[in-house]
């Protein structure tokens, strides 16, 4: 998501903010527009989603989904009352986990109404993790499938893994798995992938695909040929970002992609327990 997306979000969400006798809430006539969803039904059933995840979660909806009417303007000069619902911080997050997550928007507001402080910085910041974590996450699923179609293949295990560090050689421009973990002071029992920025988990994941594709396209067999394939397909991938001035093997390490999940995951599970100390002061 690009800076000036992330400020304008953030200037939208900051403005429409509103305060209900102390507690910081927002229209979901408001949200709507902002959060890109052109008909209130469809926006609607997002809502109602979110209702019932309060519900499973034990929490009393009544103190977070607040029905009320909102005046809109006609073309005659006269207004009109339309339904709305007003929404606490933490429905509007469970709004935004029930949402469309291909939508920028949506993938803002997961992050802006989680965490604590809303701070442009620290909601790029988290962001930036997300995005990472999803792209570790989204590599790990496009190996289990690449393993899958190998097996199929008369591949082992020992196999796949020739296959894969043969990948990363090209990749990183002569430089073999074992050989950028030294060179990136990573220990030895860790892998990778859990250490690289998201610009290069996303090329290797690329690479992964590309060798999935056209290993049934090509119906490839074999170790032999389908290295081949993963090699010529991480070439590809390698002058794509050479092209761009990017060298992956210059590229320093990241910060474990473990431990950023696990600190998103504790992020979230803090919002909760503020939410339940709220609940008990009342």
């Amino acid at each position: 998501m690009k800076k000036e997306q992330i400020q304008q979000l953030f200037a939208q969400f900051e403005n429409a903010r509103q305060q209900v006798e102390g507690i910081e809430c927002w229209s979901a006539r408001d949200l709507q527009g902002i959060l890109g969803y052109a008909k209130w039904d469809n926006f609607f059933k997002v809502i109602e989603k979110a209702r019932t995840a309060a519900e499973s979660s034990g929490i009393p909806v009544a103190d977070h989904f607040a029905g009320v009417g909102k005046m809109v303007p006609l073309g005659s000069g006269a207004e009109r009352e339309i339904p709305d619902v007003m929404l606490t911080r933490y429905a509007c997050y469970l709004v935004a986990q029930n949402g469309d997550p291909a939508k920028n928007e949506i993938a803002f507001a997961q992050t802006y109404f989680a965490v604590q402080t809303r701070r442009q910085e620290i909601i790029e910041k988290r962001l930036l993790d997300v995005a990472r974590v999803s792209a570790r996450e989204k590599l790990t699923k496009s190996e289990r499938k690449l393993s899958g179609i190998l097996y199929e293949r008369g591949v082992d295990d020992m196999g796949f893994a020739i296959i894969r560090s043969k990948g990363d050689q090209v990749l990183f421009g002569g430089y073999t798995t074992q050989m950028m973990k030294f060179k990136l002071k990573i220990a030895d029992s860790k892998p990778l992938a859990d250490f690289l920025p998201t610009l290069t988990i996303k090329a290797k994941d690329f690479a992964n695909e590309l060798t999935s594709h056209n290993t049934e396209t090509k119906d490839l067999k074999g170790v032999n040929a389908i290295t081949q394939e993963h090699i010529e397909n991480n070439k590809a991938v390698r002058k794509m970002l050479l092209e761009r001035g990017v060298k992956p093997e210059e590229l320093p390490a990241d910060e474990d992609v473990q431990k950023v999940k696990r600190r998103l995951e504790s992020d979230e599970k803090q919002m909760l327990k503020e939410l339940k100390k709220t609940k008990k002061k009342k």
